[in-house]
């Protein structure tokens, strides 16, 4: 029994020496080089490309299986511009042999030197990366559809390794180009240096990363692990920083797990504060949109915590800095076929006016005629919207809009199925409050909008001076309104414009007229004659403006103005459409300046006033035909009177012109 143990020992130890003998002088006998053409044969025959290797090609069996080789050539496809693919200048790796039976990975070096890789697509689209399709006679091929996985179905186990460590892994002086001959562009990623320290599966990997995107500097550095003995499965930490372009850094820390088999990740994201527009001017390219304020978008800054899988993601603790306002955001967001949103968001200030276009010149544009092409609107897709469930609340401290400015806006939004509620939205302006409820609804093809909104101790005057530039009308606001229109443009908008609302001013004034000169002087109200000094306004107690809307046009019947002086009525049209005006303004005097303390008669003719022309370009007439009629029904038994009886001296009538000559002599008194 002894006699054979030992003989087993000794054939087992001499397999064991000749195995390592052979390993080790076979390459040294063998000349690989000698093998160049078949390789180059059987990768071109393979590959469908021109493949060429340089006469530096090694290869060691004990105990490192190691291959190195140098000056690779792996050409595109026939019919591309760039003669080469791949190109490597050298390449070089040793990895431990007998631990490999053992699923223990022990790489001595792996370094990678100036590999460059070509994409190109030409004009017709074809691209130089696709590789050729070949399926045997009979054998059916299933379609990515026939063996996709479900989403629940996880089958990844991940690989199962004893241990993995690396002495040395580099690659350097890469460099990708993208060659697009149909857009006539051409990018490339230059300088490549990828380098990775203490790579092992129990402690963390140091990772260092450069290169240059269009000679602009990118890197990447920091720590991945550890990773574990099953790579791919189980939690593993990251601690990066990218460096882009040498005006944004952008630091990520967290873990993410079950990268392949289901990826999840829990990790903060941090933007230092970096300026968007150095940021594009860097990469070359410009501003995509022009903004009032040439500095807005100069400074922006970022951090939130970001969690999430394949489902479902969620961002906590958002904080983002833009220029001089804080926006605080929470979210969460899932089922992303059909998407529900939920989110949190409380903005401190932001003045929106320096964002916006800024005021282009007025051009002259004849107008063309329409083509039929171009009368054709091309519809929008509103199904995402259709698809989406949203429940979220906005706040802002202070809003400046159009030059109005607002505080404490509320608003809460809800919604799914392709409708839209706006409520509670609420906010305070120049003294007062504004609350109002806002519906949209996309079910159709052409979208809906109701919008009830409420004004109450809003001051008129620096309202309007802020958003029309005009002082003209001044008082306590107070307003209800309701509108529903349809539409995504302006102008079917308008055409679709139905509601109605009323419009109630109190102990203020239109400034820049005189009502009750105008009305009592027809020469001086409409440039007869020379206008009083001073300052032109009319004060009143009471400024009613109610009115409906329909299909664009702005009708109101009964607006009544109430001052110490006059009282004025008014009624007639807007159309948004033509943006047409059509008003008669019927004033009345009271009789007194100061109501029952004055008891100063007032005597003059009163002048009715028509509107007309458009918004940009209002013109104000007096209607002569009323002012007329009313002078002579009050002259009217005064002359008949001096027809009957004669000038009461030489009992002779007067003559009937020089009687209407008086009539008319004071009609601009």
């Amino acid at each position: 029994m002894n006699r054979t143990i030992k003989w087993v020992l000794i054939i087992g130890g001499g397999l064991i020496v000749v195995f390592v003998a052979a390993l080790v002088l076979i390459p040294r006998f063998i000349d690989v080089k000698r093998y160049k053409p078949q390789i180059e044969a059987e990768v071109s025959k393979a590959t469908g490309r021109t493949f060429t290797l340089g006469d530096d090609l090694r290869l060691s069996l004990f105990p490192w299986v190691g291959v190195s080789f140098s000056d690779l050539h792996l050409g595109s496809l026939p019919g591309f511009e760039e003669k080469d693919f791949v190109v490597v200048n050298s390449f070089d790796v040793r990895v431990k042999l007998f631990p490999l039976l053992f699923k223990d990975i022990q790489v001595k070096r792996f370094i990678l030197n100036g590999a460059r890789v070509v994409l190109e697509t030409r004009k017709d689209g074809r691209v130089n990366w696709e590789l050729k399709a070949k399926s045997e006679p009979g054998v059916s091929q299933k379609t990515p559809q026939a063996v996709e996985e479900s989403p629940g179905d996880v089958t990844g186990t991940g690989l199962v390794l004893k241990g993995l460590t690396v002495g040395e892994l580099a690659v350097t002086d890469g460099s990708v180009v993208w060659l697009d001959h149909g857009k006539k562009t051409r990018k490339e990623i230059s300088d490549i240096s990828l380098r990775l320290q203490d790579v092992s599966m129990d402690r963390p990997v140091r990772l260092t990363f450069s290169a240059r995107l269009d000679k602009q500097p990118f890197s990447i550095q920091g720590s991945v692990g550890p990773t574990g003995k099953v790579l791919g499965k189980g939690t593993i930490p990251l601690d990066l920083t990218a460096s882009i372009l040498g005006q944004m850094d952008v630091g990520l820390k967290g873990n993410v797990v079950d990268p392949a088999v289901r990826p999840k990740f829990d990790i903060d994201v941090q933007v230092s504060p970096f300026s968007p527009r150095k940021l594009l001017d860097a990469m070359g390219k410009s501003f995509p949109v022009a903004t009032s304020d040439p500095r807005a978008l100069s400074l922006m800054a970022l951090k939130a915590g970001i969690k999430g899988d394949a489902e479902k993601v969620s961002v906590s603790k958002g904080v983002m800095d833009l220029d001089g306002s804080k926006l605080k955001i929470s979210m969460e967001a899932g089922n992303f076929s059909k998407p529900s949103v939920s989110f949190k968001c409380d903005l401190d200030q932001i003045d929106l006016d320096r964002y916006l276009p800024p005021p282009s010149p007025e051009k002259r544009v004849e107008k063309q005629p329409k083509t039929a092409a171009a009368q054709v609107k091309k519809k929008t897709d509103y199904s995402s919207l259709r698809r989406l469930s949203v429940d979220g609340t906005a706040k802002i401290g202070s809003l400046k809009i159009k030059g109005a400015k607002i505080e404490n806006v509320h608003l809460k939004i809800m919604g799914k199925h392709g409708v839209f509620n706006l409520r509670p939205m609420t906010m305070a302006l120049y003294q007062g409050d504004l609350s109002g409820y806002g519906r949209f609804s996309v079910q159709t093809d052409v979208p809906r909008t109701n919008v009830q909104v409420t004004l109450n101790s809003v001051q008129a005057g620096p309202l309007f001076t802020d958003v029309l530039k005009k002082d003209f009308l001044e008082g306590n606001l107070k307003a209800n309104i309701d509108l529903t229109m349809t539409g995504d443009d302006a102008k079917q908008i308008k055409k679709t414009l139905n509601g109605n609302g009323n419009l109630l001013f109190k102990d203020g004034a239109i400034k820049g007229i005189d009502i009750a000169g105008m009305v009592n002087n027809v020469q001086a109200a409409f440039g007869l004659a020379e206008k009083a000094g001073g300052t032109q306004r009319t004060d009143f107690s009471k400024l009613d403006v109610p009115f409906t809307v329909k299909q664009g046009l702005v009708n109101t019947t009964n607006t009544t103005l109430i001052s110490p002086l006059i009282r004025l009525t008014a009624s007639g049209t807007a159309d948004l459409v033509s943006e047409n005006l059509d008003f008669r303004v019927e004033p009345k005097f009271v009789g007194t300046l100061k109501g029952q303390e004055d008891s100063q008669e007032r005597s003059g003719l009163m002048v009715p006033v028509l509107v007309t022309g458009t918004f940009s370009s209002p013109k104000f007439r007096p209607d002569f035909e009323r002012i007329l009629k009313q002078k002579i029904e009050k002259s009217l038994p005064d002359l008949q009177k001096q027809l009957l009886s004669g000038d009461g001296q030489k009992g002779e009538p007067q003559d009937i012109g020089e009687q209407i000559k008086g009539l008319l002599k004071g009609f601009g008194n």
